[in-house]
């Protein structure tokens, strides 16, 4: 699997010669980025998963400026992100939002909900003369803290375990296959 993985990666030179990237430098170039070591995965699964609960947009490209930063491996990080896609928005939110009112000690119940989740958003945008920046913020207003702490929380929990779950995965992996190594050897010299 490892070696499937190493021929999807990107060869040096063709990150280099990227004009999409030519202009970041050295600081992409960095062999850290796309190596598979166990603390480099882990640490970009960790990152994507981040982020993919942090934000609803701009996800791989924050994940991977934090990966850059961090020498961490950026395809994992991409991968991370794909933990939370538009089609589970609403339930991972709404599930920060509950969280961060819980914390908060706020009540959940339907009568203090805000409006934003409980009503359906109205059809008729052509009468409300606001940008849609304008209509976002307001919609992030009335969910407020609430959801913000919450995704804040929901982030660093999932993006925690996906670190201990991929350092674990690897780290039993490598026993495995030196255990099994051993077992072979003696078996061989008996």
């Amino acid at each position: 699997m490892l070696d499937r993985l190493r021929r999807l990666m990107p060869e040096h030179a063709a990150v280099a010669n990227s004009r999409w990237l030519r202009w970041l430098g050295p600081s992409v170039l960095h062999p850290r980025l796309f190596h598979l070591s166990r603390r480099g995965v882990a640490l970009g699964a960790a990152i994507g998963v981040f982020f993919a609960f942090l934000t609803p947009i701009a996800q791989i490209p924050a994940s991977a400026a934090v990966c850059v930063m961090l020498r961490a491996n950026v395809p994992a990080a991409i991968v991370g992100t794909l933990v939370n896609t538009p089609p589970t928005f609403g339930p991972v939110y709404y599930g920060a939002w509950k969280v961060g009112s819980w914390v908060l000690a706020e009540p959940t119940d339907e009568a203090h909900a805000p409006k934003a989740l409980t009503q359906p958003a109205p059809s008729d945008e052509a009468s409300d003369d606001r940008s849609w920046w304008e209509r976002a913020l307001a919609g992030l207003q009335r969910v407020g803290k609430p959801l913000l702490l919450g995704s804040l929380i929901f982030a660093v929990v999932f993006g925690s375990l996906a670190y201990l779950l991929c350092n674990g995965v690897w780290h039993w992996r490598v026993r495995s296959k030196r255990r099994r190594r051993l077992v072979a050897a003696l078996k061989n010299g008996s």
